[in-house]
């Protein structure tokens, strides 16, 4: 499988729907299609407009699996980019306790 960032602008209306929707994700990845797309994180943003979008990386098959996996949660999909390298110059720092 090879790394992507999907990128899924102003998808949901408020952190609990992105919750909902997060779930589902997870779910059908997981149960559905474990060895076509593996949800590894996402970056949540507060969009322009007051909606949720969010910055996500994902492992996947190929396009088609990351399209279809979005069709089946039912949130946007057609925005990715393959992952060229990373560069990491600091881990990603720890939650607050």
């Amino acid at each position: 499988m090879k790394l992507y960032v999907i990128r899924r602008p102003s998808a949901w209306a408020s952190l609990a729907e992105l919750e909902m929707a997060g779930a589902k994700s997870a779910r059908i990845g997981n149960e559905e299609m474990p060895d076509r797309v593996r949800w590894i994180r996402s970056y949540v943003v507060n969009e322009a407009d007051g909606r949720i979008g969010t910055f996500c990386i994902y492992e996947a098959e190929d396009g088609d699996a990351i399209r279809e996996h979005a069709r089946r949660v039912g949130m946007p999909g057609e925005e990715f980019y393959p992952v060229a390298t990373t560069v990491i110059v600091r881990p990603d720092p720890a939650a607050a306790a």
